[in-house]
């Protein structure tokens, strides 16, 4: 067994080497092995991939036409059909020019071009006969920033496995979610639909089966998930899902939609219109999305998250509150869960003030919790000060509150769902021991090797936890169920995988939290 590890250690140290050379070249290498290039036809095209060691890489092949000009906040276009073979060896234009932040847990690299809505295909076997299990990935950003090219999404463990990776690029911000009077809304959902429908029709000659289809994405991405299981459209195109520490608050609700887009003209004087709009470039556009979503001199701050899906009513019939009160018709599996301080690090030093015993019933107000939790937050979470309780109320509020109530919903209708708590912390310094916002993407995609993952998660992050996280995902996206002893999620035993240096199912380990996350 340990003669395995290492060898499975040795692999992904090198398929994270190829990942950052096919994002930083067009196909050159450093070794001496040849490179054997395969072809396989699309519905518009041939394309041209790069073989790996653990399969082929199809990268920046495009699902709709380049959004710009007339397209640019229309509904995506299929593509114009080609006959020269589209060489697919390093990805595509993003729709991030400028990341979220100078420092990302996650490394998206922004990619200049028109060409963003493509796909990125990463199979063991590109043949028909295959018929292997598909996951399309789905990244995250806030909606506003984030790249399908980045070294952690990169697909050679699932190849290893059996499992073809798709990631996806979509309109972001503005171009993707703003209301425009005169456009389609939910711009960036019709392009996950696009790229769903991509899927569908072309995944076969890479060798998936497009009835097996897992969407999942982290952050927004597990946004993206719990809305597309909300879009009517969207039904038929994947059979189950993954929500890692996803956005779930969201679908929006159209007077927050409708309120983004009063402000946007009030902030920058410019009409929400794509006529207004359409030839204002990219950065200048980015430049105006900042002062939409920044603290502004009129005194009104943007939602957070509010350039984001929403209820229009036609593509997205119900925001996601409606669809926790009311249920919805939908059977489709669901892995969902967190990690234990997602953004407890936010109030941990920095420019503000830290919060006190004084102050702290205002911080939690101002989340959204009542005077009266104060104390039920100091008994969910003993030994933690103030600032910590503080943190950690963000962290529930943003994404393990609305997650948890997902979860609890869809087990009183009893539909399939698991629950799991990423527990293991990072021994980096700068992370201060806490289990965070993005920690867990590497272990999923058994990538431990990837650029930049030792300056979050630390030195000698443990493979036997991305070992089991890998298979828990490898078996969901094959079958449906995560299989590993791990139990669907029930309200008679609220059974939640956690995982840690030793992954464990337990019994309903958020008792403390739950009359403050269900009040």
């Amino acid at each position: 067994m340990a003669a395995e590890q290492i060898g499975r250690r040795t692999l992904l140290l090198g398929a994270g080497v190829l990942a950052l050379t096919a994002a930083c070249s067009s196909g050159k290498s450093g070794s001496d092995r040849a490179r054997v290039a395969d072809t396989v036809t699309t519905t518009s095209g041939p394309v041209r991939g790069e073989r790996r060691d653990t399969g082929v890489a199809f990268l920046g092949i495009p699902f709709a036409q380049p959004p710009i000009g007339d397209l640019r906040f229309a509904a995506p276009k299929s593509p114009v059909p080609w006959v020269e073979t589209h060489d697919c060896t390093k990805y595509g234009p993003t729709a991030q020019i400028k990341q979220l932040s100078e420092v990302t847990a996650i490394p998206e690299p922004s990619i200049p071009g028109d060409g963003i809505l493509t796909v990125n295909v990463f199979t063991p076997n590109p043949d028909r006969a295959a018929k292997l299990p598909v996951l399309v990935w789905i990244h995250g950003g806030g909606f506003v920033a984030g790249s399908p090219a980045s070294p952690w999404y990169d697909g050679a463990a699932f190849n290893r496995d059996g499992v073809v990776l798709v990631s996806a690029g979509y309109r972001l911000g503005i171009e993707g979610f703003l209301h425009l009077d005169d456009a389609p809304d939910n711009r960036g959902v019709l392009d996950w639909i696009a790229a769903l429908t991509w899927v569908r029709d072309n995944i076969g000659e890479f060798g998936g089966d497009p009835a097996r289809v897992t969407i999942a994405g982290q952050s927004a991405g597990g946004g993206a998930v719990w809305a597309l299981m909300n879009t009517p459209s969207a039904k038929g195109l994947f059979r189950a899902g993954i929500s890692e520490s996803g956005a779930v608050t969201q679908p929006n609700d159209r007077a927050t939609a409708l309120a983004m887009s009063q402000l946007f003209t009030k902030r920058t004087g410019v009409p929400a219109t794509a006529a207004a709009l359409r030839d204002i470039s990219k950065v200048q556009l980015h430049d105006m999305e900042d002062a939409l979503r920044a603290p502004g001199p009129d005194n009104t701050t943007a939602t957070l998250l509010g350039l984001a899906p929403w209820a229009d009513g036609t593509l997205i019939p119900a925001t996601s509150a409606d669809v926790l009160k009311s249920g919805a018709d939908q059977d489709i599996p669901l892995m969902i869960g967190f990690t234990a301080q997602e953004f407890n690090g936010a109030s941990l030093g920095g420019e503000q003030p830290p919060v006190t015993d004084a102050t702290l019933p205002a911080a939690l107000g101002a989340l959204g919790f009542g005077a009266a939790t104060t104390g039920a937050f100091g008994l969910a979470y003993p030994g933690m000060s103030a600032n910590q309780l503080a943190g950690q109320a963000q962290s529930d509020a943003v994404i393990r509150m609305p997650s948890y109530r997902v979860a609890e919903m869809r087990a009183g209708r009893n539909q399939p769902t698991w629950l799991y708590e990423f527990t293991w912390a990072s021994n980096a310094p700068k992370y201060q021991g806490m289990s965070f916002h993005c920690l867990d993407v590497p272990f999923a995609f058994d990538l431990l090797g990837a650029p930049g993952v030792t300056a979050v998660a630390g030195d000698n992050p443990p493979q036997s936890l991305a070992d089991a996280v890998h298979r828990a995902w490898v078996s969901f996206v094959s079958n449906a169920d995560p299989g590993g002893g791990w139990p669907r999620y029930t309200l008679d035993r609220r059974e939640t995988m956690i995982w840690s240096d030793a992954p464990h199912v337990q019994s309903d380990p958020f008792a403390a939290q739950r009359p403050i996350w269900l009040r």
